[in-house]
């Protein structure tokens, strides 16, 4: 099987992974290759760094210059199978990543597997890094959010277990980073409304006058 992504292509083979990254052709050919190895060598870095930490995450076998090669994780997305349970247990794993500073930098249901031994493991580490400020692991959680609104139901409910579980595993920080949540929310209605009332403002200035 092979799956397409933004930044790279994933074929999976039998027991193993293999996720190379692409080629962008708009770079100059030399930067573009050490910008994909850096990146490569950075995500496979990251990965294992947030196992170390307790976070269960795919085994990295091999890193070349623009390949991972990883475990193949058994299990469903999360997307699919998601309840409170286990929103509350995802909600635990990012406060550790997150007490530990490590961004994942895309924080959504299709980037967690329910694993067949009832393990929750975190994948695609490409736009993860490693940062301590409150406004990231903000823009993090709230990324989280925003997936559950926008692709289930029982938002409100998983939201809440998340951060039941954020807040157990990083109870020193976990409500000044859910302050800022609720503050990048506002930004994010402001900006929303002020797009829409400009909109209508350029609907009006030309509307065709009547006669």
């Amino acid at each position: 099987m092979i799956i397409q992504c933004a930044e790279a292509i994933v074929e999976l083979k039998g027991d193993l992974v293999y996720k190379r990254r692409i080629e962008k052709r708009y770079r100059v050919k030399e930067l573009d290759k050490r910008i994909r190895k850096e990146r490569t060598k950075s995500e496979a870095k990251l990965i294992s760094q947030a196992r170390r930490k307790g976070v269960p995450t795919p085994i990295i076998f091999d890193v070349h210059d623009h390949e991972l090669v990883m475990e193949r994780i058994e299990g469903d997305l999360a997307r699919e199978v998601i309840d409170v349970a286990i929103s509350e247990r995802i909600g635990e794993l990012v406060g550790v990543l997150h007490r530990n500073g490590i961004i994942h930098g895309d924080l959504t249901t299709s980037n967690v597997i329910v694993g067949h031994d009832k393990i929750i493991y975190f994948i695609d580490f490409g736009l993860a890094f490693i940062e301590s400020s409150v406004e990231t692991k903000g823009v993090d959680v709230h990324v989280f959010f925003q997936c559950l609104r926008g692709t289930h139901e029982s938002h409100e409910l998983l939201k809440e277990s998340f951060i039941k579980g954020y807040k157990r595993s990083f109870p020193n920080a976990a409500a000044q980073v859910l302050k800022r949540v609720a503050e990048i929310e506002r930004r994010g209605r402001y900006v929303r409304q002020r797009k829409m009332e400009s909109a209508k403002a350029n609907l009006k200035n030309h509307e065709i006058p009547q006669d």
